[in-house]
């Protein structure tokens, strides 16, 4: 069970919801994920999220004098209140002196943690404002764009992101975007070829930034770029921002005009964002650009979040799993790639790798898709995502999946467990046999795999989770006595997954009725004799004896989730589902 115990309001007044936080905190703590734009969010910004700054509106700004004011200075709270007193704010709503003090800490803090010896805190101005990292970008197009103006940044499929010119994207429906990608035969940007790119289009904005591309830019070639043309130049470093404060990703302050970023993903604070500038005249359009540009009131709760989370990133066990964030991923790269794997792009130097599934060799004729991929890992307790990779044309046709370090580095996670960890990815990998079918909507791409490696690269990943988590445990099977092990069926379409896996006519089983049957592997194997009882609309007991229970069970459940091997001599031939497949003890029958 999870620690409910913050939950104390919560689980009386809605236990539904309750439950669902409980479950979340139960899937954190099961599984592994990769995602490279997800981190474990400290308890401290999380209870600074939660506090009573929910409750505040605050259209506008602090006054200037006390955005510029150090953290030292803000902390001398009557001072700061005497001269609030004095001179008010630019607010649209009074009761919000709180609200300009935390906004202003968390403001100099995101300045202090970028400040070079160049470019000292006290020249950085920092709006954090934006509501994600989207309104950020949107921002710094509506300072500095207008629609219809060229805009340059990186292609989607390529390794960009929406707000860099997605057709699907307001950005690629509003301004006429150029596209630059990464070279393919080295896997890296060409900055020759963006420039020729540059000066033949005459961008008025230059983006820089990636969301899947996993090598550092130069930030003083994209600046070249940018003047020659006499372009605004955007730095997006939403993925990256931990890594330039922990010193393994390069700062582009004081190159870029603009610097945005998020200030989840490797900064492992709250869902927001920010923007830097250090021209104030820069700083004043993306200000009035925010607001009343673009937002109205601010979350003034993550203020105190951001704030918090700046504090911690200052810290040198932030800057320390940085370096280990960094290190973990060129460990699971080389293993992935010992491993037989491809890597798209040929490595990484950040914390984020790409496997490229069209170099897995399979026996059906079909390629494995990113989806199914993600899917299959999905359920062995390996999080991470489809993501198109060089090549693609969309993220329907993604095949690619996209692994992140940030938070196996954060549960303790090393070169060992990398090396483990990719092994079990290979292994399932592997294992899946994909294909397509031709669905209301198109062709469908599927994947199954054997059952045992379904099962074992389960019970391999839980393993790997205990070394690192004494919470953790690898569950031993408890028996609850007797000769059987009883299972109930439900929902979903349990009548028909009966009928079609086991030998029984269960269509015409009438409630209160019982039939035997026989359950077989995907070879024809006998996996055991079985008793099948209705006892409700969509509801049956299977009892099977106790020694073949757990094979029962899980062959069952795997075919209810879609994902195993069936036939081995008919890949295409499937067994209807959902059903929830539960052991329950002779006394609740």
């Amino acid at each position: 069970m999870s620690d409910t115990s913050h939950l104390t309001h919560l689980l009386k007044s809605d236990p539904q919801t309750a439950a669902l936080i409980s479950a979340e905190q139960r899937r954190q703590r099961d599984k592994i994920i990769l995602i490279p734009s997800e981190s474990l969010t400290p308890p401290e910004v999380r209870e600074a999220l939660g506090s009573v700054f929910t409750s505040v509106y605050a259209e506008g700004y602090p006054r200037p004098a006390m955005r510029a004011t150090s953290p030292d200075d803000l902390a001398d709270l009557d001072m700061q209140l005497a001269e609030h007193r004095r001179y008010a704010d630019w607010r649209f709503y009074k009761g919000t002196e709180m609200a300009d003090l935390v906004e202003s800490l968390a403001g100099r803090r995101a300045a202090e943690c970028f400040a070079s010896p160049d470019w000292p805190a006290e020249r950085i101005h920092a709006n954090v404002q934006p509501l994600s990292g989207a309104a950020a970008n949107l921002a710094v197009y509506e300072a500095f764009v207008e629609p219809g103006d060229t805009v340059m940044g990186m292609d989607l499929t390529e390794g960009g992101h929406l707000t860099h010119g997605s057709q699907f994207n307001i950005t690629g429906k509003r301004y006429n975007i150029v596209s630059y990608a990464a070279d393919r035969e080295t896997g890296k940007l060409d900055y020759e070829k963006m420039r020729e790119l540059a000066l033949k289009h005459r961008p008025k904005l230059i983006i820089g930034g990636f969301t899947s591309y996993p090598w550092q830019p130069d930030w003083q070639k994209y600046r070249e770029i940018a003047d020659e043309v006499g372009a605004i130049l955007l730095a997006d470093v939403a993925h990256t921002a931990g890594l330039i404060i922990g010193g393994v990703y390069p700062n582009p302050i004081g190159i870029a005009d603009v610097v945005s970023f998020t200030t989840h993903k490797t900064l492992c604070g709250p869902r927001g964002a920010v923007i830097l500038a250090t021209d104030p005249q820069i700083a004043a359009k993306i200000d009035t650009a925010i607001f009343p540009g673009e937002q109205g009131g601010p979350h003034v709760n993550k203020f105190a979040a951001i704030a918090v989370a700046l504090k911690l990133a200052q810290r040198d066990e932030f800057r320390d799993l940085q370096h280990r964030i960094v290190e973990n991923a060129k460990y699971l790269a080389d293993a992935l790639t010992n491993e037989g794997l491809t890597i798209a792009y040929g490595g990484t130097n950040t914390h984020l790798l790409l496997v490229d599934l069209r170099k897995i060799e399979s026996d059906t004729g079909f390629t494995m898709m990113g989806e199914i991929a993600s899917r299959v890992l999905d359920m062995v307790g390996i999080v991470c995502n489809k993501n198109t990779i060089p090549g693609d044309h969309s993220a329907a046709d993604a095949h690619g999946i996209r692994l992140g370090t940030p938070w196996a580095t954060q549960r303790g996670m090393g070169r060992e467990e990398m090396e483990i960890l990719a092994s079990i990815i290979a292994k399932v990998l592997r294992a899946i046999r994909p294909f397509s079918y031709l669905g209301l909507t198109g062709d469908l791409s599927r994947g199954k795999l054997p059952l045992d490696v379904l099962e074992q690269a389960k019970g391999e990943v839980r393993a790997l989770i205990a070394r690192v988590d004494p919470k953790v445990t690898v569950p031993v099977r408890q028996e609850n006595g007797g000769d059987w092990t009883i299972l109930r069926l439900r929902g979903g379409r349990s009548r028909a997954l009966l009928h079609e896996a086991t030998t029984a006519d269960i269509l015409t089983l009438s409630e209160g009725e019982k039939r035997a049957a026989l359950l077989f592997d995907k070879d024809g194997a006998l996996i055991s004799r079985v008793s099948i009882g209705r006892i409700g609309d969509e509801e049956y007991l299977v009892i099977a004896p106790r020694a073949r229970g757990l094979a029962v069970r899980q062959w069952l459940a795997g075919l209810a989730d879609g994902y195993t091997l069936f036939d081995n001599q008919d890949l295409f031939r499937k067994v209807e589902g959902p059903a929830l497949v539960e052991e329950i003890v002779e006394e609740d029958v």
